[in-house]
């Protein structure tokens, strides 16, 4: 079985890879929490945060978007003394904003996979032929359009990288590798 040779031989980063990443996901909570997932990792690798999902998982209502938004700066403080998650203040805080921001769009639009397939071409995921990631793209039109729009309505930590990684988590793009056997 071939792998993208990003993921090394961590079984952790072995098992996200073969279960999850670049999977199509439709449903709002898994993109809240790879939402909240991927802007921790602004600035740290990822398998820190892999290795703190569960902390995250447990701080952050199980991925709950309405209770998240609903946190106090109470909440915050408590977060911020568990290590079990990156305890970046901003991060934490902004997490609880990007609740906020995340509800709001559901509102607007239906849903927020609505809100980001408005985004992509004929409302479907890219599949880009991916040879070697020494030399791929880290952004794309269309993360750029989406942080672009999103750091408009105020979310922080979701720069058009930290987007692009998140399309990537979420299946939005399959970059696979072309002899992935996951592709």
């Amino acid at each position: 079985m071939k792998r993208c040779a990003w993921c090394g031989n961590d079984p952790l980063y072995v098992a996200y890879h073969d279960r999850e990443w670049g999977k199509h996901v439709n449903d709002d909570r898994t993109l809240f929490e790879f939402l909240i997932l991927e802007s921790a990792q602004a600035g740290l690798s990822w398998i820190t945060i892999l290795r703190k999902r569960v902390g995250y998982q447990r701080n952050f209502a199980d991925f709950d978007a309405r209770k998240v938004a609903s946190f106090s700066d109470e909440d915050v403080e408590k977060i911020l003394q568990d290590p079990g998650v990156i305890r970046n203040k901003g991060k934490i805080q902004a997490t609880v904003t990007n609740a906020q921001i995340f509800l709001s769009i559901q509102k607007e639009f239906g849903s927020f996979y609505a809100y980001l397939y408005s985004f992509m071409p004929d409302q479907s995921p890219i599949n880009n032929d991916v040879n070697d990631y020494g030399n791929f793209m880290t952004t794309s039109p269309e993360s750029d359009l989406i942080s672009k729009d999103l750091k408009k309505r105020g979310m922080k930590f979701f720069g058009s990288t930290i987007c692009y990684a998140f399309m990537q988590a979420v299946g939005m793009v399959n970059d696979h590798e072309v002899g992935c056997s996951f592709k």
